[in-house]
């Protein structure tokens, strides 16, 4: 039986500037880092007791090495209880940001990282 999601692979053409993004743009922290030979993956969180993490691996290694593996970004859902002061924080940082949309109960936007992969969040009350 499946009881969590545990860690989102995203595949990436620059591993350090997605740790810059995700790390200095986003507010996540590096878990862990991974050298095993050529391969070397990144481990980013929210915190470190965080249920759910993103592992950024190298593109171009895993096109190679998995050529079946689909490659695209996963479409991901974040939360936030202060949706304003995150859109504000990253667009302070000049993170591209969509418009914040009502959605039902609820309020999201959209954000893009360096490569143009795209991520939303949702404002929840108890996030």
């Amino acid at each position: 039986m499946i009881n969590k999601l545990g860690q989102v692979m995203v595949y990436v053409n620059n591993q350090d500037a997605a740790v810059e993004f995700w790390t200095e743009k986003v507010g996540f922290q590096v878990i862990s880092e991974v050298n095993n030979g050529p391969m070397r993956y990144i481990e980013v969180a929210p915190s470190k007791d965080a249920q759910t993490s993103i592992i950024l691996h190298d593109k171009e290694f895993i096109a190679k090495m998995s050529p079946e593996l689909n490659l695209g970004t996963p479409s991901l859902m974040f939360t936030t209880s202060d949706l304003d002061g995150l859109y504000a924080n990253l667009t302070n940082k000049n993170v591209k940001v969509g418009e914040i949309v009502e959605m039902g109960p609820s309020r999201v936007f959209n954000f893009a990282d360096g490569e143009e992969n795209y991520f939303a969040v949702m404002e929840t009350t108890n996030a």
